[in-house]
């Protein structure tokens, strides 16, 4: 299996099981955190997107062509699965958005007003430019993340758990591993100086990620690829910048 699926480089020190998952967990938690709970303090920043553009080497570097195609890296079944999944993962933002709303209004305990502070932007800013500040970030956040993300949590490790406990079960950790890296998104919150933890918003915003992970999983198994997953984390992604800078800011 690990010569098949692991460089031969790398299988001299690792099999493609739990434990270079588990490493692979640790090093991008760990990074996560770092630059997520900097840039809740200072503004954002680039080191996210650098982040989410090493996620995309993951597999290059550690996998062989045939390890790639074993954890989905290949064209879909049907073409037109795509486009569900990315209405799926569209669907799914919006309908969290609506009950997030409902809950909180516009207050800082809205997972979305949160993180929309990150960006900076004041009114006068997006005043005449707000469409394309728009654009800019729809570009981005359907790219950066989706590929980088799906690929090294529903992807690589993914992979790594699914010889000891099957597709299922390495969904359910590689959505609580998606959880945990977005914990410091929202349930670490920094605002006027100070650090706080809001139980059920966060809450809220935690079960949302664990389900949404779940929902990308669905997608790339629908469509037996990779790119399903992709697309509905894009859908995601696509859907939250619009109402981020059509309703919130």
């Amino acid at each position: 299996m690990k010569k098949l699926i692991l460089r031969r480089f790398w299988a001299r020190y690792f099999n493609f099981d739990w434990k270079l998952g588990l490493l692979l967990i640790c090093i991008f938690v760990v990074l996560r955190f770092i630059i997520a709970l900097n840039n809740a303090r200072y503004g954002g920043s680039s080191a996210i997107f650098l982040l989410f553009l090493s996620m995309w080497f993951v597999p290059i570097i550690f996998l062989t062509s045939e390890g790639r195609k074993a954890i989905g890296i290949r064209k879909p079944d049907k073409w037109i699965k795509l486009f569900y999944s990315f209405l799926a993962g569209g669907l799914f933002c919006a309908v969290t958005y609506l009950i997030t709303y409902l809950l909180y209004g516009y207050s800082i305990h809205n997972s979305f007003v949160y993180m929309s502070r990150v960006y900076g932007f004041t009114l006068e800013m997006l005043e005449g430019f707000r469409y394309q500040f728009f654009f800019i970030s729809l570009c981005m956040s359907m790219t950066f993340s989706p590929i980088g993300e799906e690929i090294l949590y529903r992807g690589v490790i993914h992979g790594c758990f699914v010889g000891k406990y099957g597709e299922n079960k390495a969904s359910v950790i590689d959505s609580l591993v998606f959880m945990i890296v977005h914990l410091p998104h929202f349930e670490i919150i920094y605002d006027s100086g100070k650090w706080s933890f809001p139980f059920f918003p966060a809450l809220l915003w935690m079960v949302s990620m664990f389900l949404v992970s779940r929902l990308f999983f669905r997608c790339k198994m629908y469509s037996h690829s990779i790119w399903g997953a992709v697309l509905a984390h894009s859908g995601y992604n696509g859907v939250m910048m619009y109402f981020t800078y059509f309703h919130i800011l």
